[in-house]
């Protein structure tokens, strides 16, 4: 099935851009979860440690445990088992906290981040290549969609599992 309509943007409603927008980020999630499967599989890595290798990636330095519990939505437990997995694994390292000699940080490997790296390079240049076909106004929209959507994922994710607000 196609996911393209010849029809120009301003063909559409507003009532049809929403819809198409909500059953294109359905598409897309669905698409990008088999992506990442794909891509963890082709590492040698669970999905959620790749979830966690993306996620170091982003971080300026290293984080603490507390820290990829936050950012994984893990429980510290969890993520506690999930860096000890990763550090046998030769994926991160732990590293002495200069702040407290009592706290350990965590950072990709050198050598895991190169791996994974170039595994990231086919289909990096392939998503580039859908965004060169924007305007740097469109890549703006683009930019602050995603921005403001992820905001009201984590916001929703947090009530779902504080078990608070409707269930609805």
């Amino acid at each position: 099935m196609s996911t393209k309509n010849p029809r120009s943007s301003d063909a559409w409603t507003r009532a049809e851009l929403l819809a198409r927008i909500v059953t294109e980020s359905q598409r897309h999630y669905a698409d990008y979860s088999l992506f990442s499967q794909a891509m963890a599989d082709h590492v040698g890595l669970h999905p959620t440690d790749m979830q966690c290798v993306a996620l170091l990636d982003m971080e300026p330095g290293p984080v603490s445990t507390g820290d990829i519990a936050r950012l994984t939505g893990l429980t510290s437990g969890s993520a506690t088992r999930l860096v000890d997995r990763m550090v046998k694994a030769g994926i991160v390292e732990r590293l002495a906290d200069p702040n407290d000699r009592r706290r350990s940080l965590v950072a990709l490997a050198p050598a895991a981040r190169d791996r994974i790296s170039a595994a990231w390079d086919t289909p990096g240049r392939a998503f580039g290549a859908v965004l060169e076909s924007y305007s740097d106004a469109e890549l703006a929209v683009i930019g602050d969609y995603l921005h403001r959507a992820a905001e009201v994922g984590r916001a929703q994710a947090k009530r779902l599992t504080s078990g608070t607000g409707d269930t609805g």
